[in-house]
């Protein structure tokens, strides 16, 4: 036993010693297996315009390396001084959303999401997200004493419909709806009653209507929603990433092609596989059984995400971990059923899988507080 700041402080109760051993593995696994992805999706691609086969998977395997030592960082601070600069970062996040519609911002393909550091792409939407959970887990800490009330729930809904739709203007639906759901996830945790789940559930309807009649939504993201919902009717062949990841993911059966033999993945038939479909790539060269073994494992990651927040010491840590846990969910929900025909396609990354380093940066953020978390439920 150590006396620390005059106090007795059992070894026992280092946080050091109480990392979660399990989330860790089923990150790094997926991590891992990642790399993998990246390499089989682009490969080929790459040696046919000359260039090395391998420059996406090691760009991925150096913001993997940085990730690690991100994780160690976030882990190494108490997360409860996360809310006193909680208005700070919500701020700044914005500001960095609103930056990025200036010339300052990078357009690509028509949307103006990114900034150019280096050579590299950063995305302050994905920064947006961790914002988020941040703010809304410091407002509803603070009304732990009381029942939550429909002004707390507008108050919450206000906090993430800000960057929501900063985010929706780049245009970015995916991220959007990643937010909104990591709302919805953080307000049941705090004890939202279904009628006021209700009353949010019946503005989102008008606010989606109200961008339709504005003009806000783009035509390419209605014709994707019009091949969605009735494939039989769009000239335009919209809905041919859908179609051609579902004949990927179809032809790898049970066990799959094998590693590296994935024709539909070979001859590069699947739109942005590296990326937002690199799902297909699991499905052709793994099959069935390769395919639930990623599900798996991401299943463990969501499974310890909301443990930490059924174990945590205060309302804050629970809030942060629930909305770690739901942003985790809804992303793999999203970019899984758009790759097998049950959600439109609306371009997530599959969390740490999926090529992209503000995404994986961000991730490994998130993994940095949940073991934050973990590791001070006892402090």
């Amino acid at each position: 036993m150590d006396l620390v700041a005059g106090r007795a402080y059992t070894a026992e109760r280092r946080p050091i010693r109480h990392l979660d051993p399990v989330l860790l593995a089923s990150v790094a696994a997926l991590a891992v297996f990642g790399l993998l992805m990246v390499y089989s999706s682009t490969r080929t691609s790459l040696n046919a315009l000359g260039l090395d086969p391998g420059v996406y998977v090691k760009k991925q395997a150096a913001f993997l390396a940085i990730g690690a030592v991100v994780v160690l960082l976030m882990a190494a601070f108490d997360y409860r001084f996360l809310k006193v600069y909680a208005g700070i970062i919500y701020v700044v996040s914005l500001a960095l959303l609103v930056l990025v519609r200036t010339p300052v911002g990078s357009a690509v393909r028509g949307s103006q999401r990114w900034f150019g550091l280096f050579g590299f792409q950063f995305a302050p939407s994905e920064v947006a997200k961790l914002a988020v959970i941040i703010m809304l887990a410091t407002l509803l800490s603070e009304l732990r004493s009381r029942e939550l009330s429909l002004s707390d729930v507008y108050r919450a809904t206000g906090i993430a419909a800000l960057p929501a739709l900063l985010v929706f203007i780049q245009p970015d639906l995916g991220t959007s709806i990643v937010i909104a759901s990591t709302l919805v996830g953080v307000l049941v945790v705090a004890g939202a009653r279904a009628r006021q789940l209700g009353v949010l559930a019946l503005m989102a309807v008008v606010l989606v209507l109200g961008a339709f009649q504005l003009g806000v939504v783009r035509d390419y993201q209605i014709a994707r929603l019009t091949g969605f919902f009735d494939p039989q009717n769009d000239p335009q062949r919209t809905d041919w990433n859908r179609q051609q990841a579902e004949i990927a993911i179809g032809s790898g059966g049970l066990t799959g092609r094998g590693y590296l033999r994935g024709p539909q993945t070979n001859l590069d038939f699947v739109p942005e596989q590296h990326t937002d479909f690199i799902f297909t790539v699991v499905g052709e060269e793994f099959g069935f059984f390769g395919a639930m073994g990623v599900l798996l494992l991401f299943g463990v990651l969501i499974w310890r995400a909301f443990r930490i927040a059924l174990l945590s010491k205060g309302p804050f840590g629970t809030y942060v971990a629930a909305g770690i846990a739901s942003m985790f969910a809804i992303q793999v929900f999203v970019s899984v059923g758009m790759t097998i025909g049950i959600m439109p396609i609306t371009g997530i990354p599959l969390p740490f899988v999926s090529y992209g380093g503000s995404s994986l940066l961000t991730n490994c953020i998130a993994v940095g507080m949940l073991l934050n978390v973990h590791m001070r439920r006892f402090t």
